[in-house]
């Protein structure tokens, strides 16, 4: 079933992550498994924010050995980044098998991102200069606690609560999902795209990695390729509704936009409201009142409908 949220302030930041949370949790009878967060705060100039796990979250009761295989996991990935000319600033981490690098590179950042990708167990959740996405196991609680998301100041964000159907239970296979090359993208998805295969595979003959078997990550990696070779994200949410089949209601975030698209049949749910300053977007309308619990005209975009909104 799952459920997607989004919100965009336009001309201020707010407490993204809280807004998020309050959200999220509203919609957690609709996908238990694993809680997910793209969220876009102030950049510094010529930073870049990368957030990457080093194993899965059930990897930890597996016995005092797996932290050797982190620790190890880490060194290479610090070596890659070494070698590779960039400089880290800070590094946390924030749970036993995640990590948060802010960190300087003049580069090639895809193709450092592919090196460290090699390294056995580790996958990149997201590097940008304004996003960090964050995706775990539980609900917006759990992964908001864990992670401190509650006071996280940003402009816009977007989320996801999963019920998994057609792939696994771990955080590889929760939502969002981001892609090279353009930077910053990340996509929430409800709905089955039914051709997922051809696309992957005409996805992956142009050069694009995937990191999941879930078909979600296909609308990020073809958002970041139309994007990267110059198309608007208007017409790239367009242009998704004819070149995907399936039903699907999906959002896009990029550095300072917002946009939705719904398919032929908008057999997906999706409920929009919209002031001057604040836009915010829900599975149901619940999550909409956990924000704005005053009265509010709210309405249900239609069948095939595009919109985008700027930070």
């Amino acid at each position: 079933m799952c459920g997607i949220v989004g919100i965009i302030h336009r001309g201020k930041s707010s407490n993204v992550g809280g807004e998020m949370t309050a959200m999220l949790q509203a919609l957690k009878h609709r996908g238990p498994d694993s809680t997910g967060y793209a969220l876009y705060g102030k950049p510094t100039e010529g930073d870049y924010i990368m957030r990457l796990k080093v194993a899965e979250a059930e990897d930890m009761a597996k016995g005092r050995g797996v932290h050797k295989v982190i620790e190890d996991r880490i060194t290479e990935v610090e070596e890659i980044l070494a070698e590779n000319g960039a400089k880290i600033k800070s590094m946390e981490a924030v749970t036993e098998y995640s990590l948060r690098y802010v960190l300087t590179h003049d580069g090639d950042t895809e193709e450092m991102a592919a090196q460290i990708e090699e390294t056995e167990g580790v996958e990149i959740l997201s590097m940008g200069n304004r996003l960090e996405l964050i995706k775990d196991l539980g609900d917006a609680a759990d992964v908001a606690g864990l992670y401190g998301l509650n006071n996280f100041n940003g402009t816009h964000a977007i989320g996801h609560t999963r019920m998994a159907t057609e792939s696994d239970v771990d955080i590889r296979s929760a939502h969002p999902y981001w892609a090279f090359p353009y930077n910053d993208v990340s996509v929430v998805h409800n709905g089955q795209i039914t051709n997922y295969w051809l696309m992957r595979r005409d996805m992956e003959r142009k050069g694009h990695r995937f990191m999941s078997d879930c078909d979600s990550e296909l609308l990020a990696v073809y958002t970041a390729h139309n994007l990267s070779n110059g198309m608007k994200l208007e017409d790239s949410l367009r242009s998704s509704i004819e070149d995907i089949d399936g039903v699907f209601t999906y959002l896009v975030a990029t550095k300072d936009q917002l946009g939705m698209a719904k398919d032929t049949m908008a057999a997906k749910p999706l409920v929009l409201y919209e002031s001057d300053d604040l836009i915010v977007m829900a599975s149901e309308e619940v999550a909409i009142r956990a924000i704005l619990p005053h009265e509010i005209d709210t309405t249900d975009p239609y069948d095939e409908e595009v919109r985008v909104w700027q930070a």
